[in-house]
């Protein structure tokens, strides 16, 4: 196995192979790497074949797993079920390795292990841009630009990036999110990257929690500030929800021209209700895909398999 490549080999064709069986993630030899050879993650990244963003079938299948560098940890009552690396790339591996899958979206520590693992290849890959705003913290609506900059994501020859964009109307640190969101948005445009923004007006509730609000007057003003930020929205797509109300979803994505694509959400009993809701804002002509994460890694069943491709067949 050659320096920076763990797993399977990948080569430089223009035609995308098919994926190779998934193989059980070596961490003593990723370790080994990052010890001996830093810079295989570079050379990873320099190597990797690209494809275009949007593929052939017009559509984008995003396995999302970003959440750990916000200390999200929890999938339903499973209160650290994310914080097994090992585990976690397997997982991403297998969906990465389903027909139909896209990509991935994920922070720069996932990304260089799926890099060394040869698992990005021919894959739109998305850099998480803003990590800051912890989950729980007194804070976390100062939602600070920790992960990927755009000159990383250019450097690294990625795809895209993705920021969260979380508005509070009594939280003044939703305007510092805001101003460097937009900021971040021109870089990206300056350099021809796309950037997906996850837009939600949030609250705290009494105990202090922070929820969004999903009622479709909510999404439809989050959709309507996200457009507009930044000095170029040619480069910006968008992230959302779907409504709690899904019949709503028709009148909410009439707020934009910007391309979407439909964001998951934790593990439920009942995914099935989940796909239906899926499926219909599918059918919406703004809306370009799915960027779905433990909905899928960590399904209730544990058939990572079966949920990949139930998600892949609504496209």
């Amino acid at each position: 196995m050659r320096a920076g490549r763990v797993g399977r080999e990948g080569g430089d064709a223009v035609v995308t192979p098919a994926p190779a069986p998934p193989r059980a993630v070596d961490t003593g030899e990723l370790v080994r790497l990052r010890t001996h050879h830093p810079e295989a993650v570079a050379e990873a990244a320099a190597r990797r074949p690209r494809r275009p963003l949007v593929g052939d079938s017009g559509r984008l299948m995003i396995v999302a797993a970003d959440h750990p560098a916000r200390g999200a940890l929890a999938v339903g009552d499973r209160k650290f079920a994310m914080a097994n690396r090992a585990d976690l790339l397997e997982r991403l591996c297998v969906a990465l390795s389903r027909p139909g899958v896209d990509g991935v979206l994920a922070t720069a520590d996932i990304l260089d292990d799926l890099l060394l693992l040869g698992a990005l290849d021919h894959k739109v890959v998305l850099g998480s841009m803003n990590r800051g705003g912890l989950q729980g913290a007194s804070y976390e609506l100062d939602d600070r630009f920790t992960g990927h900059r755009p000159q990383d994501i250019e450097r690294l020859g990625f795809d895209a990036g993705k920021l969260l964009l979380r508005i509070d109307y009594d939280d003044p640190g939703s305007l510092d999110t805001l101003e460097s969101t937009a900021r971040v948005i021109d870089a990206m445009a300056e350099r021809h990257l796309p950037v997906f923004v996850e837009p939600f007006l949030s609250r705290r509730t009494p105990e202090g929690r922070l929820v969004n609000d999903l009622s479709a007057e909510a999404v439809i003003k989050s959709i309507a500030i996200a457009s507009g930020l930044g000095g170029s929205s040619a480069y910006t797509w968008l992230k959302v929800p779907v409504t709690d109300n899904p019949d709503d979803m028709a009148r909410v994505m009439e707020t934009s021209t910007l391309p979407a694509v439909l964001l998951g959400g934790d593990v439920g009993e009942d995914q099935e209700s989940a796909y239906e809701k899926w499926r219909g804002a599918l059918q919406l002509p703004t809306v370009q895909g799915l960027v779905v994460g433990r909905s899928l890694l960590y399904p209730a069943d544990g058939d990572v398999t079966a949920a990949v491709d139930t998600a892949v067949g609504l496209l």
